[in-house]
């Protein structure tokens, strides 16, 4: 066997960014919280040697996801969440992924509203 299939999961990642499309919500950043799951392999000669030798680096995907929300500006939930999915997408080692972006306080009487969406190769 020359890998192994590897879960990541990178749970409530704290973000704040500009999302909605209401007057106060084009002013002012409010927090999300990111979900990201993903499945890789690791290679054999990582796990023998206990290296990271060609793996996915999840600070290096958190990094990435958090530097595109931050910097970006989103009308819909569904736009924000389809961007971090594609962007994570791009890594050929990663074979499928699920992302969910949770705005919280968003809903009078509900803690949250969320949008999940997921690829596969």
């Amino acid at each position: 066997m020359n890998s192994n299939n590897l879960i990541i999961n990178i749970k409530k990642l704290r973000v704040r960014t500009y999302i909605g499309f209401n007057p106060d919500e084009l002013v002012n950043k409010q927090d999300v919280l990111i979900n990201i799951t993903l499945e890789t392999e690791i290679p054999k000669a990582a796990m023998d040697a206990d290296e990271p030798l060609d793996i996915l680096d999840y600070r290096t995907v958190t990094k990435m996801v958090v530097k595109l929300v931050q910097e970006g500006r989103f009308k819909l939930l569904e736009v924000l969440t389809a961007q971090i999915l594609n962007l994570i997408m791009k890594d050929q080692r990663v074979k499928w992924a699920r992302v969910e972006v949770d705005k919280p306080h968003v809903l009078r009487f509900a803690k949250s509203v969320s949008v999940e969406m997921e690829a596969k190769r």
